[in-house]
């Protein structure tokens, strides 16, 4: 019983265990954990869809994560994405080309649904060899015809087991659980990543990717005990050298608290999550207001509450193999602790 509820916890975890309880004093175990840490790799049905080295995927961000940015988190072992938001075909076209010059290993393309050129960005993405796309902002069952047709694979962003069950329904390969934690476009309730995710895994049966509060390998070991099988990181990113960010407003995210932003738009569609910064800041990112006469005097930076755990700046392909390195670190401090050591 004990070993079936750890299950859960991942394959890395399991593996540990197995060989752990094989063994009888202490200093045995901790040969093999560290053993087992050094020479296991995730590989489970998110990986498969993506063909990657990690299930970690880069979340999507308007004029930010472009074809540059993909490759470079491609190229360290997750899954990078162009964000189509903000682009048009043609822009997308040459994103996409950039990031393939840039790097042979798959990378993804984020689709909102509700903008203009939905499907001809699916048509490009799959023309250009992309294979596994993101959607969000709509209902896929719209496009799933099309999205098959072109042999791609989806994952969609969901917010809620209604919306998560209807997109299963629709054909898609996986969703993406967003909580309230997230930045950028949110859903429309307050549901947390930590009570969204289990509640989607076991309602599911296509896999589940955790997104939202996710910012380092304390999340990521966190998402797969809930149930998830893989986790989207966005505002980790724009604490990065290469992120074309002003470097004041990467300064902002690095001294961000988690309780730094704030939800924007409540009561429209879309709500945004963002934030603070004061007009002193004014310039580093998107205006809001402005109404008349009044100057634009606020600005904001779509960002997460996971801010709060960005503590310094790391290259592009540093952020995935070095949450995978403490990741690991972490999983033998677990295993040690419930087998009774200190």
């Amino acid at each position: 019983m004990r070993l079936t509820c750890l299950r859960r916890v991942s394959t890395l975890f399991w593996h540990i265990f197995c060989d752990m309880y094989s063994k009888k004093s202490f200093g045995e175990v901790q040969v093999v954990m560290n053993e087992t840490l050094e020479k296991t790799t995730f590989q489970n049905r998110i990986t498969g869809i993506l063909e990657t080295e990690y299930p970690l995927i880069q979340g999507p961000m308007r004029s930010i994560t472009l074809g540059e940015m993909a490759a470079a988190v491609s190229g360290s072992g997750g899954f990078g994405q162009i964000a189509f938001s903000g682009l048009t075909p043609g822009q997308l076209s040459e994103e996409i080309k950039k990031a393939r010059k840039l790097t042979g290993r798959p990378f993804g393309v984020n689709i909102p649904l509700h903008r203009p050129y939905a499907r001809e960005a699916i048509e490009i993405s799959a023309a250009l060899g992309v294979r596994v796309i993101t959607t969000s902002g709509g209902n896929p069952s719209g496009v799933m015809d099309l999205i098959k047709q072109a042999g791609l694979k989806v994952l969609h962003k969901v917010s809620t087991l209604e919306t998560a069950l209807k997109a299963e329904a629709a054909g898609v390969d996986a969703v993406i659980a967003t909580g309230y934690e997230a930045g950028g476009h949110l859903g429309r309730t307050d549901v947390t990543t930590f009570c969204l995710v289990p509640q989607l895994a076991g309602s599911l049966k296509i896999p589940v990717v955790a997104a939202g509060g996710v910012a380092d390998a304390r999340g990521f070991l966190a998402a797969l005990v809930l149930g998830a099988e893989g986790v989207e990181v966005g505002t980790r990113f724009l604490a990065t050298r290469e992120c074309p960010l002003p470097e004041r407003s990467k300064q902002l995210v690095l001294e961000a608290r988690c309780e730094s932003t704030l939800v924007m738009g409540r009561d429209e569609k879309m709500p945004v999550r963002v934030l603070k910064v004061t007009s002193s800041d004014s310039g580093q990112g998107a205006p809001v207001g402005g109404e008349g006469d009044v100057p634009v005097v606020t600005f904001f930076i779509p960002c997460g509450q996971s801010a709060g755990l960005c503590g310094e700046l790391l290259g592009l392909g540093e952020v995935f193999p070095l949450m995978m390195e403490e990741a690991r670190s972490i999983s033998g401090q677990i295993a040690k602790f419930l087998m009774g050591g200190k």
